[in-house]
């Protein structure tokens, strides 16, 4: 339910499906994971203590991402969109600036921190060995690769509608405003 939950990394994987292609969506979703799974070997080995005396490091991080976020949105926002040339675009952006954003903005998101560091080893208890370690990332995969596929799916899909540059620059602008909202939320979260 937390990983399906409407939230900027979901709000920015739509986006990017749709704006950028499916694999620069994936790319983002895969960023968003690697954060994930960075939490969770910080619970397993007890880094609580040195999470929460990380707070400059993880503002760096999401005002990082978020700046990020509002510049990608503001791009959208003011593109001069080429129906024709949408497909070419997908190949034109790099995927590693999607993926480290997902990583950036994960590992800036001030709920992630919370969940996995503070409140896991509460739910799973304070000595997470290294099996039970496993178990839990191979859930968090399974429920997240779910969960991204639905998104890229239903993404791919809704951009394969954009047949005009007219829908092409609406969309562009929907993208953008949830990039640049999800740079705004990323800021303000506390």
């Amino acid at each position: 339910m937390f990983a399906a939950s409407p939230g900027p990394d979901n709000l920015t994987i739509v986006a990017r499906t749709i704006s950028h292609g499916w694999t620069s969506g994936l790319a983002y979703g895969l960023g968003t994971v690697t954060g994930i799974l960075i939490f969770l070997v910080a619970a397993v080995f007890g880094l609580s203590v040195i999470a929460s005396e990380m707070g400059f490091v993880m503002t760096v991080l999401r005002y990082a991402g978020a700046i990020w976020l509002i510049w990608t949105g503001i791009r959208l926002w003011t593109a001069r969109p080429d129906a024709a040339d949408l497909a070419q675009r997908s190949r034109d952006r790099g995927l590693l600036p999607a993926y480290t954003s997902g990583v950036l903005l994960n590992l800036g998101n001030p709920k992630m921190p919370l969940f996995y560091v503070a409140l896991l080893p509460n739910v799973v208890g304070a000595d997470i060995g290294p099996a039970l370690a496993l178990e839990l990332a191979l859930v968090i995969l399974l429920v997240e690769a779910v969960v991204i596929a639905g998104h890229l799916f239903i993404a791919s899909k809704s951009s394969r509608l954009m047949t005009s540059p007219v829908v092409a620059r609406r969309v562009n602008r929907a993208a953008g405003s949830v990039m640049i909202g999800t740079g705004v939320i990323a800021v303000a979260a506390r």
